[in-house]
């Protein structure tokens, strides 16, 4: 299954499942290769469900999935650029820095014991196909970060998934996610906080494809700058894989579902190429996971 959070007309946001994955996976893809992501249009079933508002809202309830599995009366045709945030206000969104061995050796790194991790917040997350606007002031190294997000699906008590089974079992789905970063503010100081977290910038989405639909560990993740490859790599490469971090995170905090894991990025970022390459006002970040679509944001700077 593939659930998406879309805009409707009366500014309401509301969560669909698509009708046809395969017919919605091309449409998008051949947008994304004529340089139009947004245009695509995808066939969705509306999920209605009082106080649902958005997928979040969908996995919080224990009987999402036979919400999601129909009956299906209605059908809509939505324009990509109607998107939403996949999963608009997670209550939690760990990040995973230094990943995949290729990025771990750019960046100067030893690869690592255990995950690293630091937080992004909800304020900075947007649509699959958002513009994102940057200050000015923080325009100085901007960077593109494409990975694959992880989205849990039911409460994970601290030490609640103990085995990789019970691990792989809380994870509703998956998505695809840019980790928009601040290369100067997040190398000011030793925590990386403030270089993570720019409002309205890290796409996430176009849909959540359910783990039954997905195999995390034989994808190829692309990202591209203005239609030029920069980042590809498959996702068997990550150093700790979705289910291996869903066990470290459930060590020492809970997990709720709606919450958001993004995995890490794979080498070819901006930062660590000579010369370095930084976006710029006008640039397209678009990011695509075979099995998951893509997403594509447009960088203004103002």
């Amino acid at each position: 299954m593939r659930l998406l959070t879309f805009r409707a007309p009366d500014g309401r946001t509301l969560p669909g499942l698509i009708a046809d994955p395969e017919a919605a996976e091309t449409a998008l893809t051949e947008a994304l290769r004529a340089g139009d992501g947004p245009s695509a249009v995808l066939r969705v079933h509306p999920i209605s469900a009082t106080g649902v508002r958005n997928v979040g809202d969908l996995l919080q309830r224990e009987n999402w999935r036979d919400l999601v599995s129909g009956p299906h009366v209605d059908t809509v045709d939505i324009s990509a650029r109607d998107l939403a945030p996949v999963i608009p206000r997670p209550g939690k969104i760990l990040c995973t820095g230094l990943n995949y061995a290729d990025h771990i050796t750019e960046m100067g790194h030893e690869l690592p014991d255990v995950p690293t991790l630091f937080a992004k917040f909800p304020d900075a997350l947007t649509g699959p196909f958002d513009g994102v606007e940057v200050p000015a002031d923080n325009s100085g190294a901007l960077d593109f970060e494409g990975e694959l997000a992880v989205v849990i699906g039911r409460d994970v008590p601290l030490g609640g998934a103990p085995d990789e089974v019970s691990a792989t079992e809380a994870i509703a789905g998956y998505a695809v996610f840019d980790d928009f970063t601040m290369r100067d503010l997040q190398y000011r100081t030793a925590q990386w906080l403030q270089g993570k977290n720019l409002c309205s910038a890290s796409g996430f989405g176009p849909w959540m494809t359910t783990g039954d639909a997905f195999d995390p560990g034989s994808a190829t993740l692309v990202t591209r700058v203005n239609g030029v490859e920069k980042q590809r790599a498959d996702t068997r490469e990550l150093v700790f894989n979705p289910a291996a971090l869903v066990r470290f995170i459930t060590s020492f905090i809970n997990l709720r579902p709606g919450d958001v894991i993004a995995t890490g990025t794979s080498g070819g970022v901006g930062w660590a190429r000579s010369p370095r390459e930084m976006l710029t006002d006008g640039d397209t970040v678009t990011v695509e996971i075979t099995g998951l679509g893509g997403i594509s944001n447009r960088i203004t700077v103002r």
